[in-house]
């Protein structure tokens, strides 16, 4: 992808603006392996590789098992003053589910779990035919649209980062004792980090386009 003055852009079409500045470029085959990136601010605008949709979606089915276990098994233990308890995840998301607190139990649970469980089946949805070399799936790209509209809105990352503090203030009070939920959260969260470092949305889109039958 190369940059072009004013006076020699082409049709918009064959634009594409980077998304962190907004600088355009015209499109150029970017072949696997290789990385486009703008030269503004240096932003990756295209990152093609090989088998990246069959590790997107391992990652994804991986993410998916890893919320169930972290919704059912045992986040943390309590004990003070020789009482223990124990909580999961779904036990915290109904701790606000009575009275003028719950609309935060919906809140909640779509943020920490129901959007994130969202983005994984979608894109599973979008990419599994392609990735065994089929047709996209019947609306594949309104689906993968939906998925990127949710990104800004799954905040599991954020939910272990507030347990984390949550914990430094407890520790004085009470013994703590983390359960598998907790570590299945924290590896949710590496996995989808690593997702996301997989995917390349532009490539994912020209794919899209390109695999569409006519």
């Amino acid at each position: 992808m190369t940059a072009e003055s004013p006076a020699e852009l082409p049709a918009p079409e064959a634009l594409m603006a980077c998304p962190s500045c907004d600088a355009l470029y015209v499109e150029r085959p970017v072949a696997p392996g290789e990385t486009a990136r703008c030269l503004r601010c240096h932003a990756v605008l295209e990152a093609p590789r090989q088998t990246a949709m069959t590790r997107i979606i391992m990652l994804a089915v991986a993410a998916m098992i890893l919320m169930i276990a972290a919704i059912f098994f045992p986040f943390l233990e309590l004990e003070a003053a020789g009482r223990m308890h124990r909580s999961s995840l779904l036990d915290t998301v109904l701790a606000f589910s009575s009275g003028l607190t719950a609309p935060l139990t919906i809140a909640m649970a779509s943020l920490i779990v129901v959007v994130p469980m969202i983005r994984f089946g979608a894109l599973i949805y979008v990419m599994a035919p392609m990735a065994f070399g089929h047709a996209p799936a019947r609306h594949a790209e309104v689906v993968f649209r939906v998925a990127e509209s949710l990104r800004p809105w799954a905040m599991a990352e954020i939910f272990v980062v507030g347990v984390a503090v949550a914990l430094v203030k407890v520790a004085g009070m009470a013994h703590i004792f983390i359960g598998p939920a907790f570590w299945a959260f924290v590896a949710l969260v590496i996995v989808t980090v690593l997702k996301d470092n997989f995917m390349s949305r532009v490539t994912l889109w020209k794919t899209l386009e390109h695999r569409r039958p006519s």
